[in-house]
């Protein structure tokens, strides 16, 4: 399937996608899941993020943060106060930096609560996906705050598309323990 363009796809996806990933994290064994993450030898993987997330926990917060972007993002301007996607000082040029401040912000939670708090924002995002039609969520210009893209790219973004990258981390992951 390719990238939802349509709310059914987006919906379809985003809840395929999520099972896909706890299925995966459910069969995780002890040694993959008290195994750092260590990417540093595959010369591939030389985007930040490969260096960046240690574990699962780390996983769960990037995917619950991203979640909680889209909701602010979507919620403030719904009500009127005009914000961009992402926050103050950051852009897509420099976006990796708030990555990393989510990465130091969330170092004492628990694997627990990381699981926790992406299970209910995951519900909270397909909650809020659910009341837009078809129209607002994949018709570009319906909302000027979205700038020139549909408003549905930013649910596909923080739902399907990121739990894809959650997994193929994932799996990387054990690939390396089975190395060990």
């Amino acid at each position: 399937m390719g990238r939802p363009t349509t709310k059914t796809d987006l919906l379809t996806a985003a809840a395929a996608n999520y099972e896909k990933l706890n299925t995966l994290v459910s069969g995780l064994t002890e040694k993959e899941l008290s195994t750092s993450f260590d990417f540093s030898s595959d010369e591939k993987k030389k985007e930040a993020h490969w260096k960046r997330d240690k574990n699962l926990r780390d996983i769960f917060i990037h995917l619950y943060e991203w979640h909680q972007l889209l909701l602010n993002w979507v919620h403030s301007n719904q009500n009127g106060n005009h914000k961009p996607f992402l926050p103050e000082p950051y852009n897509w040029k420099n976006y990796g930096d708030m990555n990393v401040e989510f990465w130091k912000k969330h170092q004492s939670t628990s694997l627990e609560d990381a699981k926790s708090v992406f299970q209910r924002s995951h519900g909270e995002v397909i909650k809020l996906a659910e009341t837009f039609s078809n129209e607002e969520l994949f018709s570009k210009g319906v909302y000027q705050w979205a700038g020139g893209s549909a408003l549905g790219s930013y649910f596909v973004s923080v739902t399907a598309s990121h739990y894809d990258w959650a997994m193929k981390k994932l799996k990387a992951h054990r690939k390396n323990c089975a190395k060990m």
